[in-house]
């Protein structure tokens, strides 16, 4: 086997793995749930058929996509993107500042991490005053939430670039912009992108929870609509689809990360 493929047979060799555990842990569901027989606990089939003509049984005009789906899942998958995307470059852009002023970050420290310490579900009231009910509120609510772990590791990332590297750009007279550019930002990059994988998950979690409360639309509110129904059903099939799109979304950060740092030695490999 050559140089070039060893890479390539070691990804298809993982990516088989996960998807031998996922079947393995499918069938272990529908094997109990059929044995068990619990109205709660209905077999995957049942709840994959179910989330098939909720989402995935419209025209073929329109890829077999439902108005159910436009209306729930695109939905949420904009407040996340949105509120992804604000807190990246929020916390990018005040992490980067902050840790270049050693002493300004210092100062401001104990206010950021009494923030961040903030449960989300306490926020809602207050950002449903701030900002109404819209999904403006529920993507300023992730983006506020999701911000912190971008932030602290843009901070700790550029404070821990070389004092080398900065007095070798003085005395070759690297302006501040070329100095992001080339030294602060290349090296702060790996904990800025493992602060957006935790992210991720976080405002997965928070598009859930404000999509509970006073909503019209997303997957949080069909969830809660389901299971107030007792389409348990419907209510499971909500879950997995919860759990597939944190899948996919922790998926693309990793290709991301992996372009973005394909410099590391450890991740060109």
């Amino acid at each position: 086997m050559t140089a070039t493929a060893s890479p390539r047979w070691r990804l298809s060799r993982a990516f088989v793995t996960h998807v031998w555990v996922l079947v393995v842990a499918a069938l272990v569901w529908e094997v109990v749930a059929r044995s068990v027989q619990v109205f709660y606990f209905p077999p995957l089939t049942t709840v994959l058929e179910h989330a098939r003509q909720m989402w995935f049984s419209g025209p073929v005009s329109s890829a077999w996509l439902t108005q159910g789906f436009l209306i729930d899942v695109v939905s949420s998958l904009q407040r996340v993107v949105l509120g992804l995307a604000l807190a990246l470059v929020v916390g990018v852009t005040l992490g980067t500042l902050i840790g270049l002023m050693p002493r300004a970050g210092d100062f401001v420290d104990p206010t950021l991490q009494l923030m961040r310490s903030v449960p989300p579900v306490a926020l809602v009231p207050i950002f449903m005053l701030l900002f109404g009910i819209g999904s403006g509120m529920r993507i300023t609510l992730i983006a506020f939430t999701s911000v912190w772990p971008i932030l602290l590791n843009a901070i700790t990332g550029v404070r821990s670039v070389e004092p080398m590297f900065h007095a070798t750009a003085r005395v070759f007279r690297i302006g501040i912009a070329r100095r992001l550019r080339y030294i602060v930002l290349p090296a702060s990059a790996p904990l800025v992108l493992a602060g957006l994988r935790v992210s991720t998950a976080l405002a997965l979690i928070v598009m859930v929870l404000s999509e509970m409360v006073a909503a019209t639309s997303g997957i949080g509110y069909r969830l809660m609509f389901e299971q107030q129904s007792f389409a348990l059903a419907n209510m499971w099939a909500c879950i997995v689809l919860l759990g597939v799109i944190g899948y996919l979304l922790n998926a693309i950060v990793t290709m991301i990360e992996r372009r973005i740092l394909r410099w590391q030695p450890g991740l060109r490999e």
